[in-house]
């Protein structure tokens, strides 16, 4: 098997148990592994460390598979490790309250790169990094074998592909696609999601859970929701008996598909409104007009990657923050939303009190969420939990 040696002093983070291994980390290469090879990451007093995926073109060298020097990384190993993901999903019992969720994290679920959704009878698959395409029809055959889905449609399309020297690749991978949209369930709202051309796989399954707990405190409140998407907050507030949802996207498209799904769940009364516009731009119209709202829901897209790019970030987040707080009325409820890797809880909580302070107004965090349970947090892998929630009353 072809190895990587690390330089001195530079294995801490494996004896961790971190699965990342850096290119300024590297010694040497021993052999001519190909992308996605599975190598032995040694020391450089050749004692081993770890079993690892092969990433040439990535500022991540290797990504581990497994810190046993005696599992075979094989057919056999990528079963196993499935088994143990779909076996956490049903400790969960997500199917009690979705037919829809993610299967497969990543790093947390141990196969780093890989990201497997279902919604209803179709597995919707995405492979990040030069491993998970190595072994991507095994692990096509195994989820079909394992959860007697129906198809498997790809949509390895994220930008973090580039960074692995990977090509794009989107289509069906296994078996027969229904028509689309599909239509899922959660809570008992249902939503129509597009898998070939929505946000991520489709859909925003690590909210799941915050819909629905944000969905209870809009009951008899005016609710605005900021970065609405297909209505997924909306749906869950109006269900739960919000008196107006004024809902704001920039994407035409996305509002159509949520007024599509306010259709479906029998939501068609004055008090939903959709709104096409800049969010930004939104939030300072109403605070010239001197709107009020009972309830303020910022879910922004990934404002922030990576570290270096969170002093931008921040300012950004502030910005809708402490617009939001000037649109609040006395007693209000602000549910703010970060899914910036680059932002740990800490600075957003630091930002989202900055913007309290310039708006004038006290407030006080009456809830700290994050994401759903289908979506794990690898307790030697903390870059796994990116989403981050305040739930904050105005005093």
């Amino acid at each position: 098997m072809p190895e990587i040696i690390l330089k001195p002093a530079r294995e801490k983070s494996l004896l961790r148990r971190h699965p990342w291994v850096f290119s300024g980390a590297l010694d040497q290469v021993v052999g001519a592994p190909q992308p996605g090879e599975t190598v032995d990451v040694l020391t450089v007093k050749g004692e081993f460390l770890a079993k690892a995926a092969y990433s040439p073109h990535s500022q991540i060298r290797a990504r581990v598979w497994t810190f046993d020097q005696n599992e075979a990384v094989d057919a056999d190993f990528f079963r196993r490790r499935i088994d143990s993901a779909l076996a956490l999903r049903i400790t969960l019992g997500l199917s009690t309250v979705s037919d829809a969720m993610r299967l497969i994290h990543a790093e947390s679920d141990g196969l780093p790169g890989l990201i497997v959704d279902r919604y209803g009878e179709v597995l919707v698959l995405q492979s990040l990094t030069a491993g998970s395409e190595f072994w991507r029809d095994t692990l096509a055959d195994i989820l079909l074998e394992k959860t007697g889905a129906s198809a498997i449609y790809e949509r390895s399309d994220a930008d973090v592909r580039e960074l692995e020297g990977l090509p794009i690749h989107t289509g069906l991978l296994r078996g027969k696609m229904p028509s689309l949209p599909l239509t899922i369930q959660e809570f008992g709202v249902k939503f129509l999601v597009n898998v070939e051309t929505g946000h991520k796989t489709g859909f925003y399954l690590d909210q799941r859970q915050n819909r629905q707990r944000v969905g209870v405190l809009a009951y008899g409140r005016d609710v605005l929701n900021c970065f609405c998407y297909t209505g997924g907050f909306s749906l869950h507030a109006a269900a739960a008996g919000a008196k107006t949802v004024l809902s704001v996207d920039s994407s035409a498209d996305a509002l159509a598909l949520g007024q599509e799904n306010a259709r479906l769940n029998g939501q068609t009364g004055a008090g939903l409104e959709w709104r096409e516009a800049d969010v930004f731009q939104a939030l300072r119209k109403f605070r010239d007009e001197r709107r009020s709202f009972d309830l303020i829901i910022l879910d922004p897209p990934k404002f922030a990657a990576t570290v270096s790019q969170a002093e931008k970030a921040a300012r950004g987040y502030k910005d809708i923050n402490l617009l939001a707080f000037k649109l609040l009325r006395p007693g209000g409820i602000l549910a703010t939303f970060s899914c910036s890797g680059g932002i740990d809880v800490a600075l957003f909580q630091k930002i989202v009190a900055g913007a309290a302070l310039d708006a004038g107004v006290e407030a006080a965090i009456v809830e700290q969420l994050a994401q759903d349970g289908d979506h794990p947090i690898s307790l030697h892998f903390p870059e796994g939990a990116y989403l981050k929630g305040l739930i904050c009353r105005k005093i």
